[in-house]
């Protein structure tokens, strides 16, 4: 945990995405101070008129290249948040050369009674995790 979800248009090669899930990864773990092996990441690739990435007024302009994350996680300090926002970007951008327009992240909240990692159980309530 958390669960990533990373939303995307088609055409990106095999491994580009794997470096995105990669990097991405990495830099959950340093921020949110996850354990190593806590890797539940999805991606979902689209045609461009399934995606409508706007600026909510703000001047940014997108391209073809944008990534929206989306995670599920248990609460992040704000400086957590910051933290994660801020290296995700910049490692997107000097490993991979993707815009810092292009990336838009999501956090949601839940908490350990929500997650169920198999078997019907709810593993954090249970003491097994």
């Amino acid at each position: 945990m958390p669960l990533m979800r990373i939303d995307m248009y088609k055409g990106r090669s095999e491994e580009t995405i794997k470096q995105i899930l990669d990097i991405s990864y990495r830099v959950m773990l340093e921020a949110f101070g996850a354990p190593e092996g806590d890797r539940y990441q999805v991606v979902s690739r689209h045609e461009p008129f399934e995606m409508q990435v706007l600026d909510t007024g703000l001047g940014i302009e997108r391209t073809d290249q944008v990534l929206i994350f989306s995670l599920t996680t248990r609460p992040r300090t704000t400086e957590q948040k910051e933290t994660f926002y801020q290296n995700l970007v910049t490692e997107l951008h000097q490993q991979l050369g993707i815009r810092p327009e292009d990336v838009v992240i999501n956090l949601t909240v839940n908490s350990d009674e929500d997650w169920s990692f198999g078997n019907g159980r709810a593993q954090f309530l249970t003491g097994e995790l």
